[in-house]
């Protein structure tokens, strides 16, 4: 099974877990725990920056393209879903 890292596509920082993201309704929390959806007023966010005073640079990038080895995964994920004729 394709494991799925949660990095910076720039810079390669990890998250620690912590809560650095704040939404424009102020709300503070762990972005990748919600894939970018603020709990508190449901707003999607598409894009993540990174946190420069937590060991990574000020780079936005999109959320998805946070999760290292998703596309390997969906592509598995894929493979084992067709017919025995198409593989």
């Amino acid at each position: 099974m394709t494991e799925i890292k949660i990095k910076c596509p720039q810079c390669q920082w990890e998250p620690d877990g912590k809560p650095y993201w704040e939404c424009h309704c102020g709300h503070v929390w762990n972005t990748f725990q919600t894939a970018g959806r603020c709990p508190i007023c449901t707003f999607q966010h598409n894009y993540t920056q990174c946190i420069d005073y937590a060991g990574g640079c000020t780079g936005f990038s999109l959320n998805l393209d946070w999760y290292d080895g998703l596309d390997e995964a969906v592509e598995r994920l894929v493979e084992t879903t067709k017919p025995h004729a198409e593989r």
